[in-house]
């Protein structure tokens, strides 16, 4: 089994803000293969499918992301799987609105939401894949923590969302990619669309 994880707030308050593009993302698969998330477990909504031959576990963590360290450590435990099999999608400040990143493992990057789930399983060796809501535009001085959070939790734009509604649809593919060629193939692939 493989697990799919994006990371987002929970509510309708949030859905459109550039910190749940995770959820976005794997709204978005979940549509492409019909896949419900009518479960719960550790904390998380799950949707459980067979899709490109393998059976594959969908989560959007219930915690805010911050926290998500706690549902993403009860849902490998739980169906005790390898790091390898987990893939988690997150937003990612330091790249380009529209820019995707896949690696086998790494640092948090300074993520909050990252840096639980490193802390939670103890371990940096999972794959990620990061999508690119860039940063805010600094006037003359330095962007404070208080901006920066503003900036994470506000919408996108309506300029940004056509940059950033192709970029969902391309994560689905990589996931895809992942699933039946495994991450070298979906690094590569992405490599090669930039």
């Amino acid at each position: 089994m493989k697990l799919i994880v994006g990371l987002g707030n929970p509510g309708k308050t949030y859905a459109h803000n550039r910190h749940n593009v995770g959820f976005r993302c794997l709204n978005y698969f979940a549509r492409l293969h019909s896949i419900r998330f009518d479960h719960k477990q550790c904390r998380a909504r799950v949707g459980i499918a067979e899709v490109r031959g393998g059976r594959l576990l969908l989560a959007k963590p219930g915690t805010f992301v911050n926290l998500s360290g706690k549902s993403v450590a009860g849902l490998v435990h739980k169906h005790n799987m390898p790091l390898s099999d987990l893939l988690v999608i997150y937003d990612d400040l330091d790249l380009p609105l529209g820019k995707i990143r896949l690696r086998q493992s790494g640092s948090s990057g300074g993520h909050k939401g990252m840096n639980s789930i490193i802390s939670a399983l103890g371990s940096e060796a999972f794959p990620r894949m990061r999508v690119g809501i860039g940063r805010p535009q600094a006037e003359e001085q330095s962007i404070g923590e208080d901006s920066i959070v503003n900036y994470v939790l506000g919408d996108f734009s309506p300029q940004e969302e056509a940059i950033i509604k192709p970029v969902i649809a391309r994560v689905a593919e990589a996931i895809d990619c992942f699933l039946t060629q495994g991450i070298e193939a979906a690094m590569s692939n992405l490599a090669v669309s930039r």
